[in-house]
């Protein structure tokens, strides 16, 4: 009440706060009304047969695609979260405080943050799947969405270092610690929380992405037995139905599925960073 009271003095602040709840109700609302359809359209055309072990005509079966979506997300991670750890590592620890160098990189970088994801379709095409002779590959997916995520981890990492006080490396350098072994055993445990965040937003950009592996996974609804396979993921399985539009009640059951298989990955993301923080 008394705080309403001082809210009253002040009418700009009694304004925002109104536009700060609206704004989290109308978020909140908007996240809820396209799950709620999502699930009321596609849990009646959930069957077994989408769930076959191949994919078929008949079945449209998604169960390769789920496990090419493992897969990509997988593979993706192994080449990005090192490069993008390492890199956020070089930037805030080794190199030089205020250089026009690093000032490019992370002016770059914010650029690669906001390329729109078909760019980097279209990147991955000319330079995986044409120049390097690939094909329509998993390894032209992964490599392309490596690239893509890169920034992200680049950025969430390096907040997350710039985070951690400095009297931590002081007090490691003063114990006779060196730089290399200050970073690994102080500086990066204590950061490990936000780089966790920002891998899990590179997951959920991975499983969801659909217009960069059009043009360099392709489309095949095979599982994917080599890395030079051809393959489609959950998403570009889901937009391959509503593409045909014949098969609207499967895609809408592929969008539960796609749904489920994001929010457990992200779970088993967040009880993963929650058990390495402590």
């Amino acid at each position: 009440m008394n705080k309403l009271k001082e809210y009253l003095k002040h009418p700009f602040s009694l304004l925002v706060l109104i536009l700060i709840i609206l704004s989290a109700l109308i978020t909140i609302g908007a996240v809820i009304f396209i799950i709620a359809y999502i699930l009321i359209n596609g849990i009646p055309n959930l069957s077994l047969d989408l769930f076959s072990a191949e994919y078929s005509s008949d079945n449209l079966s998604m169960l390769p695609s789920i496990l090419n979506t493992l897969y990509l997300t997988f593979l993706t991670l192994m080449i990005a979260v090192p490069v993008g750890v390492f890199s956020a590592i070089y930037l805030v620890e080794y190199a030089k405080k205020g250089s026009k160098f690093v000032k490019i990189i992370r002016v770059t970088n914010e650029t690669l943050a906001g390329i729109p994801s078909i760019v980097y379709g279209l990147f991955g095409f000319l330079a995986f799947v044409i120049a390097r002779a690939w094909g329509y590959s998993l390894i032209a997916g992964v490599l392309t969405l490596a690239i893509m995520v890169l920034p992200v981890i680049i950025r969430t990492t390096e907040e997350a270092l710039m985070a951690v006080d400095d009297s931590f490396r002081e007090g490691s350098y003063g114990l006779g610690a060196g730089k290399l072994r200050t970073i690994f055993k102080i500086v990066l445990p204590s950061a490990v929380p936000g780089i966790l965040s920002g891998i899990i937003l590179s997951i959920g950009r991975i499983v969801g992405e659909t217009a960069a592996l059009i043009y360099t996974a392709g489309t095949v609804p095979d599982a994917a037995t080599q890395l030079t396979s051809s393959s489609r993921t959950l998403s570009v399985h889901l937009y391959c139905l509503l593409n045909e539009g014949l098969h609207t009640d499967e895609a809408y059951a592929t969008a539960v599925v796609l749904l489920l298989v994001v929010l457990i990955i992200n779970g088993l993301s967040t009880m993963l960073a929650k058990k390495i923080a402590k």
